[in-house]
């Protein structure tokens, strides 16, 4: 089972964060460092309507009026009515101003400006070769442009969510990859396309760091929680819209890839923190190290839906098979910057699913 990225936008925002409500007062209550640091900040921010994006801009907005931090958001989007249709509450928020454009050509925003969050990728895998060879331009030409904008209006703190996708396969004898780990994907495999994409991406954050602009990288796992697609490339996404359905939940192979799962309060409380306080030029993964195999996942999501709910699993096994591991070593963010999950696997789960079913 392949890796995917889920920073992709979806299309798939509620028509009100209510039911969001509890998680956000926990993620605000969980990472007080936060949000005095963005007391009066303008920030620009790419990929807003996706799933990383939403969670970013639903806990800031939540901060914002929290605190009285009278800070202020521009999104980047290529169609402002559509976004402002599926996300009103965002979109409306006076705190909020919609800039469209493409993220490789954008027209610069006026004003000033003091962070910049680089989110945008649309990285679902794609089908076909001139698929690939737009997820590479998005990605690098789209990063590029976000990095000249924050250089021109002087921006000083520059966020780009990378993923784990970069390190290419993870070896069976490595538990959990460590940002210190030297591997890398096939360049000569198309189907790598937007991880060697995110991989210069990151070149280009190293190359424009300077005296006032200072790039941070995330290096993003594997997720679960609200606006987690349930029809795309993510196996836990798809297995909680079977569950719904009542089952079985299908396992499309053997069920053996090992994966590890972060709850999105934390991705977004874990995001804030590295745009913030993290080391200029450096890399943090975020994800959980609290490891399984889908199969287990399977199993979980079952267990947490009904008795009823059955688990199939149609892939036969490898013989000889090495396995497939894509599991994070969190210790830079630990030991940097006080990084923990504080909501649980089950946790995750039984709340994705409670709000999926709610809509």
């Amino acid at each position: 089972m392949g890796v995917a990225d889920p920073t992709v936008d979806n299309g798939a925002m509620p028509a009100s964060a209510n039911r969001l409500a509890g998680d956000l007062d926990a993620l605000v209550a969980a990472y007080p460092g936060v949000w005095p640091a963005l007391r009066e900040a303008r920030l620009f921010m790419t990929g807003g309507t996706g799933f990383f994006g939403g969670w970013l801009l639903e806990s800031l907005l939540w901060a914002n009026r929290r605190f009285d931090l009278g800070a202020s958001v521009t999104v980047l989007t290529r169609d402002a009515a559509a976004f402002a249709g599926r996300a009103p509450h965002l979109a409306g928020d006076g705190a909020v101003t919609l800039h469209e454009g493409d993220i490789r050509t954008f027209a610069f925003p006026d004003g000033r400006f003091t962070h910049v969050i680089h989110a945008a990728v649309d990285a679902t895998p794609p089908a076909n070769q001139a698929g690939r060879r737009d997820v590479v331009d998005v990605i690098v030409e789209g990063t590029r442009r976000a990095l000249e904008f924050a250089r021109d209006r002087g921006v000083r703190r520059f966020l780009f969510t990378s993923s784990g996708a970069i390190y290419g396969r993870q070896p069976i004898e490595l538990e959990y990859t460590p940002e210190e780990y030297c591997g890398a994907p096939d360049p000569s495999d198309p189907q790598t396309a937007g991880a060697e994409a995110k991989r210069a991406a990151e070149m280009l954050c190293a190359v424009h760091a300077g005296e006032t602009l200072q790039p941070v990288i995330a290096r993003c796992f594997a997720f679960l929680g609200p606006y987690l697609p349930l029809d795309g490339a993510f196996a836990a996404g798809n297995f909680i819209r079977d569950a719904l359905a009542g089952g079985p939940i299908v396992v499309a192979g053997d069920g053996t890839p090992v994966r590890s799962y972060l709850y999105a309060a934390d991705l977004a409380g874990w995001l804030w923190t590295i745009l913030l306080r993290g080391r200029t030029g450096a890399a943090y993964n975020v994800g959980s190290e609290d490891a399984l195999s889908i199969a287990e996942l399977a199993r979980r999501v079952a267990s947490c839906a009904s008795p009823s709910v059955q688990v199939r699993i149609v892939g036969a096994p490898t013989r000889g098979h090495g396995g497939d591991r894509y599991v994070p070593s969190t210790l830079r963010a630990r030991t940097e910057l006080d990084l923990q999950p504080t909501v649980g696997l089950a946790d995750a789960i039984a709340r994705t699913m409670e709000w999926h079913a709610a809509r």
